[in-house]
């Protein structure tokens, strides 16, 4: 998938997680990251929310959101295939919904 040149807020549906990879997103700047044997885990200090990232490739994932056009290729990039992008893309949906990424 091409990035998208939209400049509208990212929507991220709640009933079936769906994720828009076209558009730019990032880390939101009120999350810090800590490296963790499973992952990482990830405090929002806004909402004072903890999440969990569990995978090394996520988090490698969404520590670059930032430097691409859009989430595919920020996806591209990190090297996740066809076969593992349905989950990525939902666990990136829960992290949006979460405040942990957001839409630039």
């Amino acid at each position: 998938m091409e990035c998208a040149g939209s400049t509208e807020a990212a929507t991220v549906a709640p009933d079936n997680g769906s994720f828009d990879t076209g558009i730019a997103y990032e880390l939101h700047p009120d999350v810090a990251l800590r490296q963790e044997p499973f992952g990482a885990l990830a405090y929002h200090y806004g909402n004072r929310r903890l999440t969990f990232l569990r995978s090394h490739e996520l988090v490698e994932l969404v520590k670059q959101l930032g430097e691409h056009d859009c989430a595919a290729s920020a996806m591209k990039a990190v090297g996740i295939d066809d076969s593992r992008r349905r989950p990525v893309e939902a666990a990136l949906a829960a992290l949006a919904a979460s405040g942990v990424v957001r839409a630039r």
